[in-house]
């Protein structure tokens, strides 16, 4: 592709140019910026390609946490593993319908320069607050819901709506990804290594990885952080170290590459992670995720901590587990008022092997 900042344009508007791409930002977990030099056709094209998918205000009304009195951010990012579309083709394709795979209550404190990710486990059994039907009409709250099942059942306003409940943690954002854009995205930067722990042979996924650091692509780093059955005892709960080892690295891979030195690369980037990327209206434009990106970009992946929230197997049905008290009360308090996360509420009576 011919560069579209030489094909008969003047200098004026080629700085122009220059300026408005270096605008142009792709969200990486919206933890880390990638900017570069593009024409503005290209800059219509990414910011088309990103969806809203809840008006936060609008849908959640006014019973909700208070803000935060201070300038932390506080976002849920889901990894939904939907089938439609390109998704079709990976992973198997052995689900059904749409739901929130992987879930991260992010928080960066004050001053913007570290992070902390909270896992949920997907099995999780929470109490889900009273929703909205996507027909009309409102679904009563209900206790013992799996988590994972709240996506497809009643979408994302009331996810973001159920961590509100049981966390106390208000949540600015909302940023979703659908398994094609990850894999795509781990291409678009040549891969990610992972430092793995163990060997890790998985029949289900084809994923057979030999300890020490590898060098996974796209496909493998998604069954890399979807397998269950090659870590652990076969549970969600083991992969989450995965989840989290992996973010940590892709992070790092993308803010020690010399994106504003690769226009080309660094749209192919941006591209690919936009076609596959929802958000809250607030975020639902290039220049608006550009804008919030850009006042995290202080946040250094090796300052992120990863916690799983503390969860203990339930006591009826030992295939799912629920929140771990004290223990996750003292997690969510810490996030909501900006303190040190204790030592204590890091380990989980359920570990999943």
């Amino acid at each position: 592709m011919s560069d579209p900042t030489t094909t008969g344009r003047t200098p004026r508007g080629r700085r122009r140019g220059r300026r408005l791409g270096r605008r142009i930002a792709l969200t990486l977990l919206v933890l880390v910026l990638a900017a570069g030099g593009t024409a503005y056709w290209m800059y219509a094209n990414l910011d088309g390609n990103i969806r809203a998918a809840v008006d936060l205000d609008k849908e959640l009304g006014d019973n909700r946490p208070p803000k935060t009195p201070t300038s932390g951010q506080n976002l849920l990012v889901l990894g939904s593993d939907s089938r439609a579309g390109a998704n079709g083709a990976l992973d198997g394709a052995a689900v059904s319908g749409a739901r929130s795979d992987t879930a991260l209550v992010v928080h960066i404190p004050e001053g913007r320069s570290k992070a902390v990710a909270v896992s949920i486990p997907r099995d999780t059994l929470v109490t889900r607050p009273e929703c909205g039907r996507e027909g009309g009409g409102t679904a009563p709250s209900a206790e013992r819901v799996m988590f994972n099942s709240i996506y497809s059942q009643y979408g994302p306003a009331c996810v973001v709506k159920t961590v509100e409940k049981m966390s106390g943690v208000r949540l600015d954002h909302y940023v979703e990804i659908d398994f094609a854009g990850f894999k795509d995205l781990v291409d678009a930067i040549g891969g990610v290594t992972v430092d793995i722990d163990e060997p890790i042979k998985d029949r289900n996924s084809g994923l057979d990885l030999a300890a020490g650091p590898q060098r996974l692509d796209g496909t493998q780093s998604l069954a890399f952080v979807r397998t269950r059955y090659g870590v652990g005892d076969g549970s969600d709960l083991g992969r989450i170290g995965n989840q989290q080892k992996f973010l940590t690295a892709l992070l790092t891979e993308v803010k020690k590459q010399d994106l504003l030195g690769s226009p080309a690369k660094t749209y192919e980037i941006a591209d690919s992670m936009t076609k596959s990327l929802t958000t809250d209206s607030e975020l639902a434009s290039l220049t608006a995720l550009s804008d919030y990106a850009r006042s995290l970009n202080g946040v250094d992946p090796a300052n992120m901590e990863t916690i799983m929230l503390p969860v203990a197997y339930d006591k009826r049905d030992r295939n799912r587990v629920v929140a771990y008290e004290p223990h996750a009360s003292r997690l969510w308090k810490a996030i909501r008022e900006d303190l040190h996360i204790p030592d204590e509420v890091r380990k989980s009576p359920a570990t999943g092997g």
